[in-house]
């Protein structure tokens, strides 16, 4: 399927906004919250999350606020020993470390972009640690230290003894799993080999319907993404059949499953589906994707084609057209 074509009959609109929260009022009160400095009514949202996937979902939509970074090392600064502004003062610090250095390769990033990119990436690591030494089990904090490894480049046996710490406490994490999958691909430190071996491996032991098998589909969107010398070739390297094959077992045994559940993330699941299948030509595969995420966007994976609302809209009314 042409990555970028004009459908036939258009099923909807050219673009939809990025909503992080799902459209979860849990997610959206921790937002306003975050918005007009409530300390303590985002302290209780935070305090709520029922598990390690929840809390890092609400850390990755709160990290996003810009001008977090001026006013929480107050709330840091009045209770050294908590942990949860800690932990979203880590998490925005790495998001920030990511604004300087850009999404960009590193031989188009400037010195001084690095330069801030690692005094940023320094102070997360110092919070984060901080909340692992009082709390050697809290699989969030040992999550975003996977992230702050890969920046500070301090080798996947760091960060495996990292992700290590997360499936200790956490065996069904889904962002650790992520950023683990980006350590070992090979625009970071290994290669296409590892990233397959690593997501395959992460499908198999764990139970049927789990929501890990949408490594597989990043690992192939990945892949093509890096063998691709334009965006438009990245269909040729999807649409081949045993990589399809390994799709829908990859769907068969996750989000198909029977006993497969909704957590936090699911919607980058459905999106690493749903992007696979459309670009790969399964439009049928695609569209029940689509139908399930409705109207929510994420800006992972989406942002591998350009602007996360557009590209989405694009691949949906696409396959819609065709299935």
């Amino acid at each position: 399927m042409p990555l970028f074509s004009r459908s036939r009959t258009p099923a909807g609109p050219a673009s939809l906004p990025v909503d992080e929260t799902h459209g979860v009022p849990e997610a959206r009160q921790l937002l306003a919250a975050l918005h007009t400095r409530s300390w303590p009514t985002a302290q209780q949202v935070l305090a709520a999350a029922k598990d390690a996937d929840e809390l890092s979902r609400l850390l990755s939509v709160g990290s996003n606020v810009a001008g977090l970074e001026t006013w929480l090392p107050d709330v840091l600064g009045s209770d050294l020993d908590a942990s949860l502004p800690s932990l979203l003062y880590g998490s925005r610090m790495i998001v920030w470390a990511w604004e300087a250095r850009t999404g960009l390769r590193a031989k188009y990033v400037s010195r001084d972009q690095f330069e801030l990119f690692f005094a940023r990436l320094r102070i997360a690591e110092d919070c984060l640690q901080g909340v692992v030494r009082r709390e050697p089990t809290n699989a969030a904090a040992w999550h975003h230290l996977l992230i702050t490894a890969r920046g500070l480049q301090l080798g996947v046996p760091e960060a495996r003894r990292r992700f290590d710490q997360v499936v200790a406490h956490h065996p069904g994490h889904v962002q650790a799993h992520q950023q683990m999958l980006q350590m070992v691909c090979a625009k970071w430190y290994g290669s296409h080999e590892q990233m397959h071996d690593f997501a395959r491996t992460a499908m198999d032991t764990a139970p049927p319907g789990s929501s890990l098998g949408h490594l597989v589909a990043l690992a192939y969107l990945e892949e093509a993404l890096d063998k691709a010398k334009y965006l438009t070739d990245i269909g040729g390297h999807l649409g081949r059949r045993r990589v399809r094959a390994a799709l829908h077992e990859a769907a068969d045994r996750s989000v198909r499953h029977p006993d497969y559940r909704r957590g936090p993330d699911w919607a980058t699941v459905h999106s690493a589906f749903a992007m696979a299948f459309a670009l790969a030509g399964e439009h049928r595969a695609a569209a029940e994707q689509f139908r399930i995420l409705g109207d929510v966007v994420m800006e992972f994976p989406w942002i591998y084609l350009g602007d996360p609302g557009a590209a989405f809209c694009q691949q949906r009314n696409y396959v819609y057209a065709r299935s």
